[in-house]
């Protein structure tokens, strides 16, 4: 055991006995909760059941100087085969309520998948977060890395954001100052700010209108990505001067595998595991792609999926 995964796994019966009901796993399985099934474990995973829980334990965390590293659904993560050999926090669904706040607004808990925050959108007829619906990771998540599709991002619905610094203690923050941009916003390399809510904005209109519209996108989703085999998403970001499945298909890379790592034959921006692949079998898959595509056409892959653990 190495000394930071025997310093978390040290921290345990203290913050049992801190936070009494506090959900800890010690050698927890990172591949169980990240949607490309990879990964190693995590020396101490702990998922707080209320923003009160969350709180009691970034407050002990910081006193320990310990810096936790924070999930969500684990849509974009690609965790390394030695795991994460400190604390992981997992911010789920029991940090995942929602309820309106007015006519035209509904406050998400960070742990809701966006899927559920569309659809309660379109419960309470309110268009706008139609191109969320699927997305596969949670509120949280998203706001961080401005998730989007279909021509719709977090920013263009984002009102204003709670979250908690990390001595735990709660803040606000307006739109105006999230800096949203492509894939980034402050909380993007803010260090130990936690999102736990977002305040969203909708537009009244037709339920049959918003449904129809959300079933359209998901076809498009079925029909254009490999949805059926375990992946992170988009694996790349997009340049500025194009798009990373175009450069990659471009190189004639779909099929292109390393282990059980493969680029979709499908969609050439997805990498997906086949079955067995490792965390080393996509970071190498992912170099030869950048490689490949920067040899071609002189364009720099950067990845989207965020790279966790040692």
């Amino acid at each position: 055991m190495s000394a930071g995964a025997m310093d978390a796994a040290r921290l345990a019966p203290e913050l049992a006995r801190t936070i009494p009901g506090l959900r800890l796993l010690t050698e927890e399985p990172m591949a169980r909760h990240c949607s490309f099934r990879i990964g190693g474990p995590a020396a101490l995973f702990a998922e707080p059941s209320t923003v009160e829980e969350l709180s009691a334990l970034r407050r002990f965390l910081w006193e320990k100087g310990v810096e936790p590293t924070v999930i969500g659904n684990g849509t974009n993560l690609l965790v390394a085969d030695a795991g994460i050999r400190g604390v992981v926090v997992h911010i789920g669904d029991a940090l995942g309520g929602v309820a309106a706040e007015g006519e035209d607004r509904l406050r998400a808990g960070a742990g809701l998948l966006l899927s559920r925050a569309a659809a309660y959108a379109a419960a309470q007829s309110l268009s706008g977060l139609e191109f969320a619906h699927g997305i596969p990771g949670s509120v949280g998540g998203a706001v961080v890395m401005n998730a989007g599709a279909y021509g719709g991002e977090m920013q263009d619905v984002v009102v204003s954001v709670r979250a908690m610094n990390a001595q735990g203690e709660p803040f606000d923050v307006g739109a105006a100052e999230l800096s949203f941009s492509y894939r980034h916003s402050c909380f993007s390399e803010s260090g130990g700010d936690i999102v736990t809510s977002a305040l969203l904005r909708g537009t009244p209109g037709d339920r049959s209108v918003i449904d129809a519209q959300m079933a359209e996108l998901q076809a498009k989703r079925r029909a254009s990505q490999p949805l059926s085999q375990p992946s992170a998403g988009s694996t790349f970001k997009r340049p500025q001067n194009g798009y990373a499945a175009a450069w990659i298909d471009g190189a004639g890379l779909k099929g292109l595998s390393v282990g059980g790592a493969m680029v979709s034959r499908k969609h050439a921006g997805f990498i997906v595991n086949t079955g067995g692949a490792t965390c080393a079998d996509v970071r190498a898959l992912m170099e030869r792609v950048c490689a490949a595509v920067f040899a071609a056409y002189g364009v720099e892959l950067e990845p989207e999926v965020r790279l966790l653990g040692d």
